[in-house]
């Protein structure tokens, strides 16, 4: 009985990785030029920060540079819970500090849910709704884009994510390597074959008049899933824009990213729960292939999880007995090999179409041990689910664009 539940379950595993693989073959094009538009649309820019004084004002002086009218938009700083300058920097640089003091509703998604009620009631009303990490830098053109967008009828757009600092660490380098991938063959086959794409917690943008009808309402610790699903549910799909970039500063320690990753994980499990039955259930009903593959990447979590007590069985079982007979790898090899390593192969392969420095390749040498570490974490987060608490990402030193850019080029 035992084996046959093992075999049952490889099955299970197998055939959703080879439904991702099958989802790349088309992520090799680009998607479609877009309709382009005159500047005509007015954004609120909301910049989430909890004590980022140290990175804050390289990401307002690079945000009041965009390529984009100045007086179609405006910069807020939600200065969620801060105990330092940031709300200084944001007024000395002529920006709208928005400070918000609530102990006991702490993390991003209280602070944009609150922010939100805080700029209906403001005179001026804007058109879209953009929202950055204070950590971040931002491409001159992203407004620009997003202005496109939403004159083209995207209701929910995320821009392409990159690295801000791959070269610090073989963390760093790390989580580099899982945005080439996943810009290229996550992001831009659904978004070639008209699927949902999914938000990343930074360089959103949201038409301002479905924030006011449905309000934002994700307050878990991975409140950018968490929309993405509310809205594929609503009938709405994101949309992605391959064209502009956002960059993120990705933590330069295991310990600071197993921390960070712990509370992605432990979010994605109150998501997955929340949203997989109804959104396979509805999809089904409605024959909409757009809420069942939504249904499916929520449930990843649970792929990690299954997947790594799954491994720890056979690799017990391989050790202590003869050769494991319910191991889906010894009974066909070749496909379950072929699967494994087309997988590994389309790492260098995104890198290469995504034109990556030179120096981040060198990080493929650790990347399977950043893979495989993500196993005890997604383990312990299953056990730890119901933990709330918000952690904060540590900064080091100021990256300013212009510097990065020479750092790419050099």
């Amino acid at each position: 009985m035992l084996d046959k539940i093992l075999l049952a379950v490889q099955i299970f595993l197998a055939l959703v990785g080879a439904y991702q693989l099958l989802l790349t073959f088309f992520g090799w094009y680009r998607p479609k030029t877009k309709k382009l538009h005159a500047p005509q649309k007015s954004f609120a820019v909301l910049i989430a920060a909890h004590n980022e004084e140290q990175v804050v004002g390289a990401l307002i002086e690079n945000l009041k540079e965009l390529d984009y009218p100045k007086e179609l938009y405006d910069i807020f700083v939600i200065c969620d819970n801060c105990t330092d300058g940031t709300a200084d920097i944001a007024r000395n640089l002529g920006v709208y500090a928005m400070e918000r003091h609530n102990p006991n509703l702490r993390g991003k998604g209280y602070a944009i849910e609150w922010m939100l009620k805080e700029l209906w009631k403001r005179e001026r009303q804007y058109d879209g709704i953009v929202m950055f990490d204070a950590d971040n830098l931002v491409s001159p053109d992203y407004l620009t884009h997003m202005n496109n967008d939403l004159c083209n009828g995207s209701r929910v757009i995320q821009a392409y994510l990159d690295t801000k600092n791959p070269n610090d660490s073989w963390i760093t380098g790390s989580f580099a390597i899982s945005f080439f991938y996943a810009n290229r063959f996550v992001q831009t086959p659904r978004s070639n074959l008209g699927l949902a794409n999914y938000l990343g917690g930074t360089g959103m943008c949201f038409d301002s008049a479905l924030l006011k009808q449905v309000g934002w309402n994700a307050t878990s610790l991975v409140e950018d899933l968490e929309f993405s699903m509310m809205c594929v549910q609503m009938g709405i799909k994101p949309t992605y824009n391959y064209d502009t970039r956002v960059y993120d500063e990705k933590p330069l320690t295991f310990k600071a990213s197993a921390k960070q990753r712990l509370r992605w994980m432990q979010g994605h499990f109150e998501v997955a729960k929340r949203f997989f039955f109804p959104l396979l259930w509805q999809g089904i009903k409605q024959a909409s292939w757009v809420k069942i593959d939504a249904a499916i990447y929520s449930a990843n979590v649970y792929n990690y999880f299954f997947g790594a007590i799954l491994s720890v069985l056979l690799w017990i079982r391989s050790m202590t007995g003869p050769a494991d007979h319910s191991a889906l790898v010894h009974i066909n090899p070749v496909v379950i090999n072929s699967l494994s390593v087309a997988i590994y192969v389309l790492l260098p392969l995104s890198m290469l179409v995504e034109q990556a420095n030179k120096k981040t390749y060198k990080y493929l040498l650790l990347y399977p041990i950043f893979m495989l570490s993500w196993w005890p974490i997604t383990f312990y987060a299953f056990f730890t689910q119901n933990n709330k608490q918000w952690s904060h990402t540590e900064h080091t030193r100021v990256i300013r664009l212009d510097e990065m850019k020479s750092k790419q080029v050099s």
